[in-house]
């Protein structure tokens, strides 16, 4: 008879599942990519599970409170988790920011990986979500550094003018994450700063890994 503790050792390791919060424009996402490559991860965004506005009309749509935690479909978000935990794939949501809307009909196939990072100014809000984390990071930095590194990206990415990144950071993102991003710090594992040097906070995160017996299989 095989040798039970053999047979075990053959089957799929559950992921380390790693959660990045922060305010936006506070180096999460550029934390999250390094950390990605470091580890060969999965990396996923919660930018991608934004709530599909294709009901609205266009000038509505731009209206809305895309920082509040209800803008986003967190429930999928939970189960595409889960999916992945268990060496799944899945189809995650294609999402297109100058629209507001999901890209009908097409997703993206993800596959899991030893390692999958949940990366968004939210991943620690949600309470369905914090337990499926093994570790948890959040990333702080003062807010002006914030929104010019937030108004570079969506006049960059996101087709936005400066003037209106202003006012929505003012209108909706500094009051939500008052509300709900700083106090989840509060849940993270470590607190790194998003204005320390990239490998200064990669170090301490991976350090304290470590310490905790977290990377032993990867």
């Amino acid at each position: 008879m095989p040798d039970q503790h053999a047979q075990q050792l053959l089957l799929p390791q559950r992921p380390l599942i790693l959660g990045i919060a922060g305010c936006s424009g506070s180096g999460k996402t550029t934390l999250a990519r390094e950390l990605t490559t470091q580890f060969n991860a999965t990396l996923l965004p919660l930018d991608f599970y934004y709530t599909c506005l294709s009901h609205l009309p266009p000038a509505e749509r731009a209206l809305q409170n895309f920082d509040h935690p209800d803008s986003l479909e967190h429930t999928l978000l939970v189960e595409h988790i889960n999916t992945l935990a268990n060496n799944q794939p899945i189809e995650r949501p294609i999402y297109d920011f100058a629209t507001h809307t999901r890209i009908p009909n097409r997703t993206e196939t993800i596959h899991p990986a030893p390692v999958l990072i949940v990366e968004g100014i939210l991943a620690l809000h949600y309470e369905r979500l914090r337990p499926l984390y093994d570790f948890s990071i959040y990333v702080n930095a003062p807010n002006k550094i914030c929104l010019n590194r937030r108004i570079y990206r969506d006049m960059r990415e996101r087709g936005r003018t400066e003037e209106s990144v202003r006012a929505q950071f003012e209108a909706t993102a500094k009051p939500m994450a008052d509300l709900y991003v700083l106090p989840s710090a509060a849940h993270a594992s470590i607190i790194v700063e998003g204005t320390d040097a990239l490998d200064w906070s990669v170090e301490q995160i991976l350090k304290r890994l470590h310490q905790l017996n977290l990377t032993r299989n990867l």
